[in-house]
């Protein structure tokens, strides 16, 4: 059993300290937000991800996990403290480094024996240096820097954590590495690897891992906006490069780009990264610009469709969060499509199992929001998908075809089988497949 400290109670800290309580370890969670921690201390989980609540609520019962807004109380003994704090990108797309800095000076005049002091938090190469000279300033006592990426998927975080593909861990430090060997041994009882490197290779290796699955994505949205203009049929492209196992199959779903808390800010955070050593991500940059244009690549296709004119037109929209079974709007790409379809004089409703109490929270009322999928649907002149919520696959067509004005749906998730589709007499149009004309006519 290691007594853990957590310092950040967003949704890294938060399951970080969560799942290293069921493994019967003792946390402390530290967060700034009183009424966060007091909502917390009261068994409520400030976030949406599945099976997080269960063992939230075992862990605190078991006096296992507890919250405290005091930093010295949350630190005093430990023997591991997690920093898992925002590190929000700038206007010119560097990591924001404050929060953890900030805390790590405070750390450094608390402390009074020793501590390893871990960077969960997504961080530039570089930073686990920067982490140790602010402790430094006034630390009296041994402590070491490490860096602990996560590699946590939203949606499937708990299994993630707790059964993770590798532990990367960067240290110099055996003392320090014995202590993490001991603590992640729990969790790659299987085989998986615990990976120990530098310090500098394991905050690299995040960013890397991050922004080649956001250029996998893009790649594949690029061949299916080709596949549109030559007649090909992404879904068969997909299967047959997929079925290669040096490319795989996943993260080859095409659709109206990546968001989240993750891609966007790393790939930028790596790019910006690279100009500071006069090194320039050429492929990079062109992920982030193709992703950006991704995002509304439906507005061209609903405007041809409606003549070029949707003002008064009401468009119902399917998913909110960047991607489902959380949330989480950072980067959606339905909060880009519903600015230019405001723009252009649209109304919208719009349905979301979680993430419309987030929505709401950022545009107000400028568009409605029903409460479930038919709703939204009610004498609107077309559906658009921007989710991929599980219940959103398998609908019920003649409910869809009574409520809408007339039988029109824009997929951005490719949920349907277009030739099905268009057999119910629908006009469909999807990513990266033909659009069949049929008799539905804006």
């Amino acid at each position: 059993m290691k007594k853990i400290a957590v310092v950040g109670t967003g949704y890294v800290g938060l399951v970080t300290g969560t799942c290293f309580a069921e493994t019967g370890n003792q946390v402390m969670c530290v967060d700034i937000d009183a009424k966060k921690v007091e909502k917390m201390r009261n068994g409520e989980v400030p976030i949406y991800e599945p099976h997080l609540d269960v063992i939230f609520e075992r862990n605190i019962k078991a006096n296992r996990l507890s919250f405290t807004t005091d930093l010295a109380e949350g630190i005093k003994d430990a023997e591991i403290i997690f920093l898992a704090l925002p590190t929000p990108p700038g206007e010119d797309g560097s990591a924001d480094l404050s929060y953890i800095i900030g805390v790590a000076k405070e750390l450094g005049k608390l402390i009074t024996h020793y501590k390893v002091i871990v960077d969960k938090s997504t961080v530039p190469v570089g930073t686990a240096e920067k982490v140790h000279a602010a402790v430094l300033e006034h630390a009296t006592c041994d402590f070491d820097i490490v860096s602990n990426p996560e590699f946590l998927r939203e949606g499937f975080a708990v299994d993630d954590f707790l059964k993770p593909d590798r532990v990367v861990v960067g240290t110099s430090s055996e003392r320090a590495k014995k202590v993490m060997d001991q603590l992640y041994k729990p969790f790659v009882r299987q085989g998986n690897p615990i990976i120990f490197m530098d310090e500098k290779s394991a905050e690299l290796t995040k960013y890397a891992a991050n922004s080649f699955l956001a250029t996998k994505i893009t790649f594949m949205n690029e061949v299916a906006n080709f596949c549109e203009l030559v007649g090909a049929d992404v879904d068969k492209v997909r299967i047959g490069i997929g079925s290669d196992e040096r490319i795989g199959k996943r993260f080859l779903f095409p659709g109206i780009g990546y968001g989240g808390s993750c891609f966007p800010k790393d790939v930028q955070a790596l790019v910006k990264s690279g100009r500071e050593n006069n090194f320039d991500f050429e492929i990079l940059n062109a992920v982030m610009a193709v992703n950006e244009n991704q995002k509304t690549v439906m507005m061209p296709k609903m405007k041809n469709f409606f003549r070029g004119n949707l003002t008064g037109k009401k468009i119902a929209i399917w998913g909110l969060a960047f991607k489902p079974d959380t949330d989480d709007i950072r980067e959606a790409p339905a909060l880009y499509m519903i600015d230019e379809l405001l723009k252009a004089g649209a109304t919208v409703t719009a349905f979301d199992p979680e993430a419309m109490k987030n929505v709401q929270g950022v545009i107000g009322d400028t568009i409605v929001f029903a409460k479930d999928e038919y709703e939204a649907l009610k004498d609107a002149d077309a559906l658009l998908i921007c989710t991929e919520w599980g219940i959103f696959r398998n609908p019920d067509f003649d409910k869809i075809e009574a409520l809408l004005k007339d039988k029109v749906i824009f997929d951005g998730r490719n949920l349907f089988d277009a030739q099905e589709m268009n057999d119910k007499g629908f006009y469909y149009s999807s990513i990266g497949r033909q659009t069949v004309e049929n008799s539905v006519k804006a």
